[in-house]
């Protein structure tokens, strides 16, 4: 009896340390992106990470960029967005956009974003910062973002996909960050529901409450940054999986259309530009396939007469 119960504590144990050292260097828990929370702009990332994530390469600046540090010796091009642009932790940093961007131009687009970020958050995060030189600005946005206000709700450490720092053990990451967040999600447990998810519908319920939704201060803040530094703005307006099937954007989408248009923006349209299913890792965010797309498209509209192009 005793050495089955021994030979059953020693599987046990065996299993829990296999599993533990397959999730940490197979799938790369216990080395997640790190976030931090700010008064000015409601969270980012950590600055100064160099995480190896399924299987992907994350890296970030000593600004908090998903990019390598600027270079004083190339043109820079300030990439600004939510989580579309962001990549998520599933994109490789050299599949990102921004990166494809920066070593076929010659010039380097910083890749300042974050999930769920609006228009709002990349104005504050420039009043903090600083434009770094740059001769040109880019804007990824989607419809909703027309009416994403900053609330500085706590999300950094209380939501699973804003940890802000790492986990001991990987079984215990695994448990606590996939395992109940999905339990409570399947049981409709709204406190763990996806920021990015939030801000979408909180844009709908806006917009059917009010068809006039409340145009957010962000764009024009970052239309007369651009305009202090007499620089370029370009606004890359890409399309959720339910506006490609209609095959136009929302009412929120046209009104950034209609305020690109009057603050003379060049507004580049993603449903014009070819986006399409294939590009969607999921309802909103771009694939690898969708990352490159977008580089190309940024390639034909960003052109600066300093910037070297093979």
């Amino acid at each position: 009896m005793w050495k089955r119960t021994k030979f059953f504590v020693v599987g046990f144990f065996v299993i829990l340390f296999v599993t533990e050292l397959s999730l940490r260097f197979c799938l790369g828990f216990c080395d997640a992106l790190l976030y931090q929370s700010s008064d000015i702009y409601e969270y980012i990332l950590q600055p100064n990470q160099d995480r190896k994530r399924w299987g992907v390469h994350l890296l970030v600046n000593s600004y908090s960029q998903r990019s390598e540090e600027p270079d004083s010796t190339k043109v820079r091009v300030l990439g600004l967005g939510d989580s579309v642009l962001f990549g998520g932790s599933w994109i490789d940093h050299d599949s990102l956009a921004t990166t494809l961007f920066s070593k076929e131009t010659g010039m380097q687009m910083l890749n300042i974003s974050c999930g769920s970020w609006g228009p709002n958050n990349c104005a504050a995060y420039l009043k903090e910062y600083g434009d770094f030189g740059a001769k040109a600005m880019v804007l990824v946005c989607s419809s909703h973002d027309a009416v994403d206000k900053m609330t500085f709700v706590p999300v950094v450490g209380i939501w699973p996909g804003y940890p802000e720092k790492q986990y001991k053990l990987a079984i215990s990451e695994a448990v606590k960050r996939y395992l109940i967040p999905n339990i409570k999600d399947f049981l409709q447990a709204r406190q763990y529901a996806d920021p990015d998810a939030e801000v979408v519908n909180n844009a709908k319920k806006r917009q059917v409450i009010n068809k006039s939704p409340h145009f957010v201060s962000g764009f024009d803040e970052l239309k007369h940054i651009a305009d202090s530094l007499k620089i370029p703005m370009y606004i890359y307006l890409h399309a959720e999986q339910r506006e490609l099937e209609v095959g136009s954007f929302c009412e929120t989408g046209r009104q950034i259309i209609h305020w690109a248009d009057s603050a003379n923006v060049v507004l580049i349209d993603g449903i014009k530009e070819g986006e399409n299913m294939e590009l969607y890792h999921d309802l909103v965010h771009f694939n690898n396939k969708g990352q490159r797309h977008l580089s190309n498209v940024l390639k034909k509209y960003v052109k600066l007469k300093t910037a070297r192009y093979d």
